[in-house]
Formats: structure tokens, C-alpha cells, sequence
């Protein structure tokens, strides 16, 4: 893990800034956007420099999930897009990052994946920070998911400072600031009843008390009996009138609000955040003028589908979740994803995983032959700088490539099928790896073991090989004599030569080398899609490849 806060001192090149500052990339284009807010860099009042702060936002009313890491990495890129567009003198620009976790909100309704529900049941409406904590390991519920918010951000390797809601309440941080919300109370009214329903206008407020008998926030009218103090009137869940402080920690701000206000006490200056949270930047960024402050630049972006192109709700259970991916793909992989154009919907399923993970690596070997411009678009060059503090040009591990896909791993474990193990694994890729050794190719034995995950769930369930036709068969045969004819040690490329010849030859009868592939695929691997036969027949054998021929003409 990096330490919060910590800053590379490297110089960027005269190169890269030019490029970055004309770069057509999305966290480029997001990183001039918020360059041209501040020419000059970003100072305080006394004209001293200080760090542009990027923030990003967490409801700890569940465990972190998919969507947490998709908006801290890409509040990343941009961040680290920014450094280098707003430069100067080949210094990066100072930056922060804030994780805020909003742990002063209220519970709705106990989550379907936490244990002690009953425990949770009997402290609805109250803060995330007060209530007791079900898995029975810290001193609250958000308290829990915080520290796993942590740890989940660390596992990844993002630096970040942590703030959580319940502090700067409780601290009386955020007093002055609640103090203003008060002052102002009528004219964020003014922008908020027009956007409600009927019902919910009749009893909104901006500011939401928290009642001194049950210790829950309250959805209730409210009266602002002296700003300055933090006075504030409303009727209790008792039927009682109640004065009180809205101060330290005895309020907490509506939502929308609660987004305006953190913008304007923190000084955020950029903050992205989902399509269904389109309107809630419409009203916010009001509310911050009306307090004196400005909305952040950001970003909107779209939110995930599952297979169906349907949208994800955690109560179909329909989604992915960030464990799933991690079982059957790489960390890189789920982040290659998530990095292609934000503002387009994407589909979050399994079958998208063997795919991310190839295209990670055929892009981060493709980094080094790159000119500058072209790398800044590439998704693994910024994939490596969100964890790189040496502002190398390219970054470390630049260039880095497998010696085999996982594409053809699948393949691979896919014939071996669903009781093969790692040491079978190695075995097979000692025909094709140079120094096969788990320890000698640590990111290959990574996705070796996610490989015979992925086969175990998916492939070996599903596996069905058809009979070839009896012009398919023919042209077996003709694959199963010249590989009986060649070295077994021959180079991959030679027998794709060889599959190659056959599927063209004119008396087997196919009408491109499409359908040739499609026939060896369903065939001999039991799938409508499969590797280079030639790359596969090397790594499986030449022998073993014999072997799944004779099978396949057995059937004919």
C-alpha cells in the first residue's frame, strides 16, 4: 500500500506533457476540463499553492462492491491524467484524493447479505455509526464497512485519504458549515420543494435532527430558531416539541444537500458519479452557489447491464460482484474494463472475462512501440501509472506480456477437464513456456488458477462436442496424418501452416477457413470458439491433439 498523501517527486518529461495536453483520452479530456478551472494552479487565499482535491463518495450501508473500485479508478486516472496535463517545470501538480464515507446517513432497511439481521431490524433510521455492528468485530455497522472500504481500497494499491462523515459531525468539523446551510435554509427550499412530490414537500427540510429519544434521523419539518447557534424546532417521533442543536453531531444534512456542502467545506474540485445521479448534480451544484461555494468538475457516467442488457439491482442479484471477477480474472483485467469510454452502458458478466483479461496484456506489451500520444490512450499505460510512484516514461512493467493467453489456458484446461489441477497444468505448459515454473511466470500461475476456476463453473458444465460431418471428418483425417508426420518439438506458427493448408484445400469442401476453425472448435474442444490450433496443438502436444482426433472420428 502507498501511504496517503504521498507524492512521487520524479519529473515528467517535456514530451508526455505535450501530448497529455492534447490528448483525446477520457481522463485527458477530464484532466484539461478541470486544468483550464485553475491557469494558475490552485492556491488558497493567501496565494499559496495547495493540492487540487479529487473526491470520491461511499454508503457503508453495505460492503463495498464493484461499483466502489469502478469510481475510485477512474477518479484516478483522472487524477493522475492531471498531474501530468498541469505541470510545471516537469513537476507534477499537486493532488489529493478523498474516500468520504458517508456514515452519518440513516439505515433504511438491514441489507439481505449481513448477518444479525434481527440486531440491525431494531436500530432502523438511526446513523450507520450507531448502531451496533452485526459481524461483532468494531464498535459499529459503519465502522465495519468502513475498515472493509479500506482494506479494499489498499488491496488495490490507491492512494487516498479516508474521511468519514460520523467525524467531521461528531468533531464539530463541519459545524461552521451546517451553520450556513441554516442561514440558508429558505433558499435551498426554493431549489428543492419544485423537484418533490406533494407529500414529500410537506415535511422536507434540509436539515434532518436526530431525535433525543430514539436516537434516528428524522424525515420531519424543521424550524430554524437562531442559524448562528445551530438552534433548530421540530416535532419529535413522540409527538413532542423538541429545541435543539443541529450542531456536533446532533443532525445530519439531506442528501443532496449533505453533497453540496462536503463540496464547498472541502474545496472539492472534482467528482464523478452515475447516471442515476444526474439530477442530484443538477440540484447540488445549486446548492453550493447558494452557499458560496461551486460545483466540482466531473464526469457522468453510465451505469453496468447484466448479460440480458438489463440493469443491475442488487435485489435480482443479478450483477457481478468484485469477488466474482477476482475468482475467474485478473485485478488488471477488471480494471482494462471498466477503463473504455465511461459514458457508455457496459454489460457485467463472466463471459466478458476472458476477453478483458487478453486485451489487458496485448496492450500493455504493445506500450513500449507506441508514441507518446498513442500510450496515453492505452488503457494498461494508465492502468500502471494508477499504482506506479516513479513517474517512469513508460511506466514499470511496461512491455510485459504472457507466454500464453488465457484465452488459450481455457482451452487448455478445457480438455484436460474439470478434475485437472495446477501441477497438470505446468505440465502441458512446459511444451510451449520457456522456464515452465509457477515462480519463474508469477502472473501466469495467477491465471492459471483462475482458468481452472473459470473451467470448473462454466466450461466442463457445458462442454458438449458434436460428431463431425463427413466432409469435417475427411478433413481430420487429413490433420491426423500430418501431424503423425511431423516433429512433435515443431513451432507453433509451422502448424498453423498446417491447419491452415488443410481448411483451404478445396476437396474438404469448406466454403472459408471460418468454418474449418468452427468444425475443429465443436469438434475437438467442445466450443463454438476456441485459440490459434496451431498455438493450441503446440502447447496440448502433438500426440495428445492425435488423441482428441481419434476421439472426434469415432463419432463419425
Amino acid at each position: 500500500m502507498r501511504v496517503a498523501g504521498q507524492r512521487a517527486t520524479a519529473m515528467f518529461e517535456r514530451e508526455l506533457i505535450d501530448a497529455a495536453r492534447n490528448s483525446k483520452a477520457w481522463p485527458f479530456q477530464e484532466a484539461q476540463r478541470l486544468a483550464k478551472r485553475y491557469p494558475e494552479g490552485k492556491t488558497d487565499r493567501d496565494g499559496s499553492p495547495v493540492p487540487v482535491l479529487f473526491e470520491t463518495g461511499y454508503g457503508p450501508s453495505g460492503l463495498p462492491h464493484i461499483g466502489t473500485f469502478q469510481e475510485v479508478l477512474r477518479t484516478t486516472l483522472v487524477r493522475k491524467a492531471y498531474e501530468i496535463v498541469a505541470s510545471r517545470d516537469g513537476t507534477p501538480a499537486p493532488t489529493r484524493l478523498v474516500a468520504f464515507s458517508d456514515d452519518m446517513d440513516g439505515l433504511r432497511k438491514v441489507p439481505d447479505n449481513i448477518p444479525n439481521q434481527e440486531l440491525l431490524a431494531k436500530h432502523l433510521h438511526k446513523p450507520l455509526s450507531r448502531i451496533p455492528d452485526p459481524f461483532e468485530k468494531f464498535e459499529s455497522f459503519a465502522h465495519h464497512n468502513n475498515a472493509m472500504l479500506r482494506d479494499f481500497l489498499d488491496r488495490f494499491g490507491f492512494d487516498y485519504e479516508f474521511i468519514a462523515a460520523s467525524e467531521r459531525y461528531n468533531s464539530g468539523a463541519f459545524d461552521d458549515d451546517l451553520r450556513n446551510v441554516l442561514r440558508h435554509n429558505q433558499s435551498i427550499l426554493d431549489i428543492m420543494l419544485p423537484t418533490l412530490r406533494a407529500e414529500r414537500a410537506a415535511t422536507y427540510s434540509p436539515i434532518m435532527p436526530i431525535s433525543p429519544t430514539t436516537g434516528a434521523v428524522l424525515q420531519v419539518s424543521v424550524d430554524v430558531v437562531d442559524a448562528d447557534s445551530g438552534i433548530v424546532r421540530f416535532i419529535d417521533e413522540d409527538g413532542s416539541v423538541v429545541e435543539q442543536s443541529a450542531l456536533g453531531g446532533m443532525a445530519k444534512l439531506q442528501w443532496k444537500v449533505d453533497f453540496a456542502m462536503r463540496w464547498v467545506a472541502q474545496g472539492v474540485d472534482y467528482e464523478m458519479y452515475g447516471k442515476d445521479l444526474t439530477d442530484t448534480g443538477v440540484q447540488s451544484g445549486k446548492i453550493a452557489r447558494v452557499l458560496g461555494g461551486r460545483k466540482p468538475e466531473g464526469l457522468i457516467y453510465e451505469l453496468f447491464l447484466d448479460a440480458n442488457g438489463e440493469k443491475i439491482s442488487k435485489s435480482k442479484g443479478n450483477g457481478l460482484t468484485i469477488e466474482d471477477w477476482l475468482t475467474y480474472g485478473s485485478e488488471e483485467s477488471l480494471g482494462h474494463y471498466i477503463f473504455a469510454n465511461p459514458k457508455s452502458a457496459k454489460q457485467l458478466h463472466v463471459g466478458v472475462i476472458p476477453r478483458a483479461v487478453d486485451e489487458y496484456w496485448q496492450f500493455r506489451a504493445s506500450i513500449p512501440d507506441q508514441p507518446v500520444e498513442k500510450q496515453l490512450g492505452n488503457p494498461a499505460w494508465n492502468l500502471l501509472r494508477v499504482t506506479d510512484t516513479t513517474n517512469a516514461q513508460p511506466p514499470v512493467g511496461a512491455g510485459d506480456s504472457l507466454p500464453v493467453t488465457y484465452g488459450l489456458l481455457l482451452n487448455l484446461v478445457g480438455v484436460l477437464g474439470a478434475g485437472a489441477d495446477r501441477e497438470q497444468v505446468w505440465s502441458y505448459l512446459a511444451n510451449y513456456v520457456d522456464d515452465a515454473r509457477p515462480e519463474a511466470h508469477p502472473a501466469l500461475d495467477v491465471l492459471v488458477a483462475k482458468a481452472l476456476a473459470y473451467n470448473r463453473d462454466f466450461i466442463a458444465p457445458t462442454l458438449s462436442k458434436r460428431k463431425p460431418a463427413t466432409h469435417e471428418a475427411a478433413a481430420l483425417r487429413d490433420l491426423d496424418a500430418r501431424l503423425a508426420q511431423v516433429d512433435p518439438a515443431m513451432p507453433a506458427e509451422d502448424l498453423q501452416t498446417i491447419v491452415y493448408d488443410i481448411g483451404k484445400n478445396d476437396a474438404h469442401g469448406f466454403e472459408n477457413l471460418r468454418d474449418w476453425f468452427r468444425a475443429l472448435y465443436e469438434t475437438l474442444l467442445g466450443s463454438q470458439q476456441g485459440p490459434r490450433m496451431g498455438s493450441f496443438i503446440a502447447l496440448y502436444g502433438v500426440a495428445n491433439t492425435r488423441r482428441l482426433i481419434a476421439e472426434a472420428l469415432d463419432q463419425a
